[in-house]
């Protein structure tokens, strides 16, 4: 899921329309949602337009090339859908489920304040990023910058609560 959020982590980022397709207003979207269910029908998204925030009423999905093809209830022409053409859509929080047992959004792994088991703080998680197999955590520490991959070896403990992650790293890692 996202790493972005805004409002207090209230609304999280997944995805941002990219382009418009065919006349009757459907929208190509990137989507920053690790599934589909993130857009299932009925599913009420925020566009951040310059304008103003939009609530869209998502009416279709389907996979398309690399992103998605969205259609909203509200949007019935291309020339609704344009001027949103570089917006990020948002979901309220409370939307969501509930991650599984020793599952986290990506929102909430941003900014844990990273130490060793032996009590070295190495950073902040700066950022994550998918490899197939395993996410990996960009920890900085000023200039300095640690790849952790998110693997159940390494992480020792997660506690939202206190902001901070544990980890146990491989040899040459460090």
């Amino acid at each position: 899921m996202s790493s972005k959020s805004d409002s207090g982590n209230r609304r999280i980022a997944i995805g941002k329309i990219i382009g418009t397709h065919g006349l009757k207003g459907g929208a190509r979207v990137y989507s920053w949602a690790e599934s589909m269910d993130s857009f299932e029908k009925g599913t009420q998204l925020t566009a951040a337009a310059p304008g103003g925030d939009i609530v869209l009423t998502v009416q279709s999905a389907a996979p398309h090339k690399k992103g998605l093809l969205l259609t909203f209830k509200e949007v019935g022409h291309i020339n609704t859908l344009e001027p949103l053409v570089g917006s990020e859509l948002f979901v309220d929080r409370d939307d969501l489920p509930e991650p599984e047992d020793g599952s986290y959004y990506w929102v909430d792994i941003i900014g844990l304040r990273v130490e060793t088991v032996d009590g070295v703080f190495l950073g902040t998680v700066d950022s994550i990023f998918p490899t197939g197999s395993n996410d990996v955590y960009v920890v900085k520490d000023g200039k300095k910058e640690i790849l952790v991959p998110a693997l159940a070896s390494v992480l020792k403990e997660i506690d939202l609560d206190q902001g901070t992650m544990v980890v146990d790293l491989p040899e040459g890692l460090l």
